[in-house]
């Protein structure tokens, strides 16, 4: 869960870089057949309306493939960044035939953003999840859904309440904990850092000087190059540079919080871990070596829950869909498949 509103400015500059791709697999043409699909016209995207306390607005979703018994649900992190970052899916999905969506939830990039700060809590974002869920018509047969970072604190808390629904569940890159995550930055993240640029973060955090240039000057090289998206900064790829361009910071400063080195949002007590057994469907829990989330956490969530399968990314921090993409992909493409096929 990262903070964009200064690092908005910074990243705008940034060259794209595209990832390489392992061996992708043919796929029949059913795959691209949208003859029988209702969203035909519109090239999969639709506009979908959420009742919420504050009245009637609309989501964005857009589908990808065609394919009845594997579709796959995207929630994107922030909370409040989008469905941008998600656009690697492109590289490895289509070839194994799996339908997927993506979706920018309300408060984000193409959907409403109301100007509602009651409406920016958890509870009401799993009753979205599940509106969308049923204007899309997915179910127990076909629904997979993956939620990174802060999507995979909305993945959890949805699938305690509705996984009657669900076929599978991927949590990516998140705690189950948010009071262990910070005690992990505390212990872990911070003392790794260069202590004087350290000091001077915590400087300019004491006063509320967040928006200070300074402040991202410091956390990109000492931070977010090392926790966040291990390649330079010149070269990280386009649909995250564009993701961070259009998070709304009206979403991610009460849930997140304004620092990057902990939450002191609205979820800053947030925590499943006791609840994680009552999780009975498929579930893969993705972590990575150089993550700002606690690896041997993520693999310990993985058996907790009652049918569980831990992927290490060994090379990856919190964007391991990026810098170590080959084995995140064929591992959540291999999960699916395995689920699909009842090995699981």
């Amino acid at each position: 869960m990262r903070n964009i509103v200064a690092l908005a400015a910074v990243v705008l500059a940034l060259n794209a870089c595209v990832s390489s791709a392992p061996t992708a697999q043919v796929v029949s043409g059913s795959y691209l057949d949208y003859s029988g699909r209702d969203d035909l016209l519109s090239g999969g995207a639709r506009m979908i309306p959420v009742e919420t306390p504050k009245g009637t607005f609309h989501v964005w979703t857009k589908r990808v493939g065609n394919n009845p018994t594997t579709k796959v649900l995207l929630l994107h992190g922030g909370p409040g960044a989008t469905h941008e970052y998600f656009e690697a899916f492109d590289s490895y999905f289509p070839a194994a035939g799996i339908e997927y969506y993506y979706y920018d939830q309300l408060g984000s990039a193409y959907s409403d953003q109301p100007d509602a700060p009651e409406l920016w809590n958890l509870s009401r974002f799993v009753e979205e999840v599940e509106q969308v869920r049923r204007a899309l018509e997915l179910d127990q047969q076909n629904f997979y859904l993956l939620g990174s970072s802060w999507g995979g604190i909305l993945a959890i808390e949805y699938a305690l309440k509705y996984q009657q629904h669900l076929k599978g569940l991927v949590i990516s890159n998140m705690m189950a904990s948010i009071p262990a995550y910070n005690e992990y930055a505390n212990k872990v993240l911070m003392p790794s850092m260069d202590q004087t640029a350290l000091a001077e973060i915590k400087r300019l955090e004491a006063v509320g000087e967040y928006d200070n240039p300074r402040y991202m000057e410091l956390l990109i090289p000492h931070h977010y190059v090392k926790h966040f998206l291990r390649m330079p900064p010149d070269q990280w790829p386009d649909p995250v540079n564009r993701a961070f361009k259009h998070l709304n910071p009206k979403v991610y400063v009460p849930m997140q919080g304004p620092s990057e080195l902990g939450v002191n949002g609205t979820l800053e007590n947030w925590d499943r871990t006791a609840d994680l057994g009552k999780i009975a469907v498929p579930t893969l829990v993705i972590g990575a070596r150089y993550d700002t989330m606690d690896p041997a956490h993520m693999e310990k969530m993985a058996s907790q829950v009652e049918r569980g399968r831990y992927l290490f990314c060994p090379d990856g921090s919190h964007l391991a869909l990026y810098d170590d993409q080959k084995v995140y992909f064929e591992g959540v493409i291999q999960f699916v498949r395995d689920v699909d096929a009842g090995r699981f």
